[in-house]
């Protein structure tokens, strides 16, 4: 099934149409031809030795209406298929462990996977940023209550967060002087039993954290800067910040330098970098997002860009 395309991500019916990046992705391949199929986490197998998934064909149309359609699923072996498309999102708990490690295996038995099962075992979005240190503001990773407040008396200002999270949640504000900041941090690391970082506050959060796309190590020239709107510090869309399409400029190109090396070695070939300022502060490889709103505002395709890349044709 030289040509078949398979997505692997959460429920369809339950996507945003209008921004959601799978569907771009899927657009794209049936725009080219493709043979698409689409299956979710519990789709996976082992039979004999092989990996194998329950497929069902998908037709997309860019409609926030109706846009997808699903056709009868079949079991099929995966590593006859053309690509795999890994578009799960977090958390990365135990199942997801174990679909990279079924995911691994077809890879091995010839599908070109993305990301990189291995990859994704091995960059948890917040700590794989610890890779470039000369790109990153202080912080501190640990489950020591005791420690991170004294991080957080040091920087003064500070958020904090948990390690497996998205889209802005469990994120918090942590200033020296609030008194709740000891509830904060038994909130996040479940009263030491978790790992939780803290990064210096940036105030250039004001002017964007911005998303910059990576696609087999190079970068894409447009960024989505995602605003904090009203009283909201955070500036994630999924927390109702809003959206401005920009060129990267040449710190931007910087840290992308320094970046892309490395995850090309690691087989992270669609990436989406969080940068405030001058600082790398996240590196997402699950499913990275933005795609549309970068497109709409510049006619680009960037999905089209990374299905060049993957050499896969009808």
């Amino acid at each position: 099934m030289p040509s078949t395309v398979a997505v692997l991500m959460d429920p369809i019916e339950n996507i945003a149409p209008k921004k959601d990046t799978s569907l771009a992705l899927m657009l794209e391949a049936q725009r080219r031809g493709l043979d698409l199929r689409y299956f979710q986490l519990g789709d996976l197998a082992i039979r004999d030795g092989q990996a194998v998934g329950r497929l069902r064909p998908v037709k997309v149309a860019n409609d926030a209406q109706r846009w997808f359609e699903l056709g009868p699923p079949q079991w099929i072996a995966l590593g006859e298929l053309a690509a795999i498309l890994i578009r799960k999102d977090p958390p990365f708990d135990g199942e997801y462990l174990y679909a990279t490690q079924i995911l691994e295996l077809a890879e091995q038995q010839g599908v070109q996977v993305v990301n990189s099962p291995q990859g994704l075992r091995d960059a948890n979005e917040k700590l794989a940023a610890l890779w470039f240190p000369q790109c990153l503001p202080p912080l501190l990773v640990s489950s020591d209550k005791a420690m991170l407040r004294e991080f957080i008396d040091q920087q003064e200002h500070a958020v904090a967060k948990v390690l497996d999270g998205m889209g802005g949640s469990n994120v918090f504000m942590a200033r020296a002087e609030d008194p709740n900041i000891g509830v904060i941090l038994d909130t996040l690391t479940n009263y030491g039993r978790r790992y939780a970082m803290v990064q210096r506050y940036l105030p250039e959060i004001s002017t964007g954290d911005k998303r910059i796309l990576m696609i087999d190590g190079e970068a894409v020239p447009h960024c989505l800067a995602r605003i904090p709107q009203g009283r909201e510090f955070r500036g994630n869309l999924a927390q109702g910040g809003r959206g401005e399409v920009r060129e990267i400029d040449d710190h931007d190109r910087w840290i992308c330098a320094q970046v892309g090396p490395e995850l090309r070695k690691r087989g992270l070939r669609f990436v989406g970098l969080d940068v405030i300022g001058k600082y790398l502060t996240e590196v997402n490889v699950t499913s990275p997002t933005c795609v549309r709103e970068i497109d709409a505002a510049t006619g680009g395709n960037i999905a089209g860009m990374l299905f060049d890349r993957l050499g896969v044709s009808a």
